[in-house]
């Protein structure tokens, strides 16, 4: 008894002490997203998600947060993030997903080759590193740092070759976030058709959410299925990736599917699944709609409290041109393969 006593008091002390950690920079970003969530409603134009992002950028330019808002900012912007995705994923029906994905995987795939085969020749005539060059492209053609994180495993970077890699897509991520939503209202785009775009044009899952939801409309969840789909396609890519490097190291790599699948994206469907079978009603959807958007929001805000200027001077001239270079090749021929194909 003494030391199941003596076991169960380390688990809860334990727990406190997380919960003590997270408390600073999960509440910063609590607190940021309150402010951005109201600046939204007043200008819905641009949404809380982006001012999300925008005032964490401020405020950490003026606090600069330190290391005791690390760990609770790190639970918002991931942790957080993902579950706003989950949530979001209860106001789908399966059907939609499934027909959103299909309908999709034209454009999907024209920009996935876009992004690998410009990435493999820009990245020769700049003179960028190989390995910097293979995590910028799948990063900008999947689903930016998590597409990184699963091939960094594969074709082991060094870790500051994956912190230059992240660095320069989270700039264009950044960009997308404020850039996107007024090109697409300036090109007259259809929620359904800007939705398509942001899914498959912008690096990240969370900067997609922020700018479909900013767009408004269906547009956001629209965005959300159409990601999802996209990120999906690091399966057959890292596939391939291990084959090349076996052959290339003479030696077999073990792949975790586990890493390969995201839980969230798991968490997703199930959500959606239980919308399809009438467990979660068609009433709830509003609601469960404004907490996914204000989750949405917390998350980008702990991303914009985490970003520090320093870092991404470190990203250095040419891998950024290379980012910036493939990134306006996916935008482009995104809108180019949906004219192609009817959908604007």
């Amino acid at each position: 008894m003494l030391v199941e006593s003596t076991a169960g008091g380390t688990v809860v002390r334990g727990a406190a002490t997380r919960l003590r950690d997270t408390l600073p920079g999960l509440g910063a970003a609590l607190v940021v997203a309150g402010v951005a969530t109201a600046a939204g409603a007043e200008v819905p134009v641009v949404g809380g998600p982006v001012f999300g992002i925008v005032l964490g950028v401020l405020v950490a330019s003026v606090l600069a947060p330190g290391d005791r808002w690390r760990p609770g900012l790190a639970v918002a912007s991931r942790p957080v993030l993902q579950t706003s995705i989950v949530v979001l994923g209860a106001t789908l029906s399966l059907g939609r997903v499934v027909s959103v994905g299909v309908s999709s995987l034209p454009v999907m795939l024209g920009t996935l080759a876009v992004a690998l085969g410009g990435a493999w020749l820009l990245g020769r005539w700049l003179r960028v590193e190989g390995t910097t060059t293979l995590l910028i492209g799948v990063g900008t053609a999947i689903c930016g740092a998590s597409a990184i994180a699963a091939t960094q495993s594969v074709v082991r970077a060094r870790d500051s070759t994956v912190a230059y890699a992240v660095g320069t897509i989270f700039v264009f991520n950044v960009v997308a976030v404020l850039a996107f939503p007024p090109l697409g209202h300036l090109l007259g785009l259809d929620p359904h058709a800007f939705g398509l775009w942001a899914g498959t044009a912008i690096n990240d899952t969370s900067s997609v959410v922020a700018a479909g939801y900013a767009y408004g409309g269906d547009a956001g969840p629209y965005s959300i299925v159409v990601k999802l789909t996209r990120s999906l396609m690091i399966i057959p890519v890292v596939l391939v990736l291990v084959s090349w490097t076996a052959r290339h190291d003479g030696a077999r790599e073990r792949v975790s599917w586990f890493r390969l699948v995201p839980p969230f994206l798991v968490g997703f469907v199930l959500a959606s699944v239980l919308t399809t079978v009438g467990v979660v009603p068609q009433a709830w959807h509003p609601a469960l709609t404004a907490l996914g958007t204000f989750l949405i929001t917390t998350a980008l805000a702990g991303i914009g409290l985490s970003m520090r200027v320093a870092d991404l001077r470190r990203t250095g001239g040419r891998p950024l041109l290379l980012g910036a270079s493939l990134w306006v090749l996916v935008g482009a021929s995104s809108l180019a393969i949906q004219a192609l194909t009817g959908t604007v």
